[in-house]
């Protein structure tokens, strides 16, 4: 593969966006050239060869910076390779069985034709946004979810998918 691969996010409260950066990183130990960088700072995808797209969910939607992104990059994201995620369930779900794409993710997954997409265990907790989510965390029901280890072995299985010639 050619050029670096983008890691790029939409996360409102940090959660996301270390998830990104764990991806990253597992990129980087597998021999990529891994460049991470939140969704709304990436003006242009030329100095790319793949992407990996991720957002938090927020009330079953995909979060907003990630959505713009595929959006406002749609053609050239479907000119190269790409994977999706998503982290949002405050449960043990996603590290327990394949949780398929919420509903607009399904739809960015129709429009650009990823390779795959994932869906991890979210972290709500703490001083958060959103006057939802700190009912969440004032119920007791926030938490971190994250499996690193499940992140990691996608994140490997993403750079191998790389090591593969097209065709």
């Amino acid at each position: 593969m050619e050029g670096k691969v983008l890691v790029a996010y939409g996360s409102t409260n940090g959660s996301t966006a270390e998830i990104a950066d764990h991806i990253a990183e597992v990129l980087a130990k597998e021999g990529l050239d891994a460049d991470v960088r939140p969704a709304p700072e990436v003006a242009d995808l030329a100095s790319y060869g793949a992407v990996v797209l991720g957002g938090g969910l927020y009330g079953g939607r995909w979060q907003r910076d990630a959505r713009r992104f595929a959006r406002r990059h749609r053609k050239a994201l479907a000119e190269r390779p790409v994977w999706l995620f998503s982290s949002g369930p405050l449960d043990p779900s996603a590290s327990e069985r394949d949780i398929p794409p919420a509903p607009g993710v399904r739809r960015v997954m129709n429009r650009i034709g990823p390779r795959g997409h994932a869906t991890f265990g979210g972290r709500l907790e703490g001083d958060v946004k959103g006057r939802i989510a700190r009912m969440i965390v004032n119920s007791g029901k926030g938490g971190d979810f994250r499996d690193f280890e499940q992140i990691g072995a996608w994140a490997t299985m993403v750079a191998r998918d790389l090591e593969v010639p097209e065709g």
